[in-house]
């Protein structure tokens, strides 16, 4: 399996954290907390559920890929069902369809054992770019 480059700065940042990784799928979470995570509406940001499911629907696709691929969101459907509040934020992403240039992910991110949010995506396939 191709590694995952879950420790880069963004991830790091907003604090989301590996879980499990393989075979087409990816399980990431997100302590989510007032201080750190919240709108001045009082909840979790958008941007907090929608970066752990773009992330994991990224680790779900790189489980597949070969070390010389690499993949990039082209587009992501998100849908927010309920509000987000403090407290672990779980995302489970899964290849829907692997071709040779796209594939399609789902994602279903959970609080407290209840749906919260649905996302959907299509992601670019391509060969790495080689060093200069």
């Amino acid at each position: 399996m191709k590694p995952f480059a879950q420790e880069f700065e963004f991830a790091r940042a907003l604090g989301l954290q590996m879980v499990e990784r393989g075979d087409g799928r990816c399980t990431m979470a997100i302590d989510v907390n007032p201080q750190q995570h919240f709108s001045p509406q009082g909840a979790a940001h958008g941007g907090v559920a929608y970066s752990l499911a773009d992330t994991a629907m990224g680790g779900a696709l790189t489980s597949l890929l070969d070390a010389d691929q690499w993949c990039a969101t082209l587009e992501i459907k998100f849908n927010y069902h309920v509000r987000v509040g403090e407290g672990r934020l779980t995302c489970e992403a899964a290849v829907l369809h692997r071709g040779k240039r796209v594939a399609n992910i789902d994602a279903k991110l959970y609080q407290d054992g209840r749906l919260v949010s649905s996302a959907n995506g299509n992601f670019a396939i391509f060969a790495a770019p080689t060093a200069k």
